[in-house]
């Protein structure tokens, strides 16, 4: 159990597994991408931990690059983006895969989505660490999901609750 400033956290997704669910996803994308060179497209902050062991287990040649948005304040969502740090690289004709920390409503990769499709790239695919299956509210289709978990408001491996968590080597579910 943990305590980040005023709420209690309790256990709930173990280093081992994130470990191993991000693994999987980079042999998945590893295989998809093959003779590829694809820009993965990191939304800070929260996907900074996932990025970097993606690419750590990744195999092939790939380009990278970040964007910021936020629509978080304490644990809700306010679904309001606000595009902090803009994409510079030319993605036109390229494959991009947006990597994501967490999807629930998909108000995020929605905007994200708009924004990119008009910079015309080849394709635009999602990874994400976590994925809400019941609070996701949009059609787009999420490729690469590493572990489905339930509507319950998570931190630690660079999700944070105003500010804090985000160095935590495993994940906790805040105590109701």
């Amino acid at each position: 159990m943990i305590t980040l400033h005023d709420k209690t956290f309790v256990p709930f997704i173990s280093e081992s597994e994130i470990n191993q669910a991000i693994k999987n996803l980079a042999d998945k994308i590893s295989i998809d991408y093959k003779g590829e060179t694809p820009i993965f497209l990191g939304v800070l902050n929260g996907a900074f931990m996932f990025l970097g062991e993606l690419m750590k287990n990744y195999k092939g040649n790939c380009e990278l690059s970040f964007t910021k948005l936020a629509s978080y304040h304490g644990t809700m969502t306010s679904g309001i983006m606000k595009n902090l740090i803009g994409l510079n690289e030319n993605i036109e004709n390229h494959h991009v895969i947006i990597v994501e920390d967490i999807v629930d409503t998909g108000h995020t990769l929605e905007y994200l989505m708009n924004i990119l499709a008009e910079k015309k790239p080849k394709s635009i695919k999602t990874a994400t660490l976590f994925f809400k299956p019941d609070a996701y509210k949009k059609n787009i289709k999420i490729e690469y999901i590493g572990i489905e978990i339930p509507n319950k408001f998570i931190v630690g491996y660079g999700l944070d609750y105003d500010g804090l968590g985000r160095n935590l080597p495993e994940v906790y579910q805040l105590k109701i």
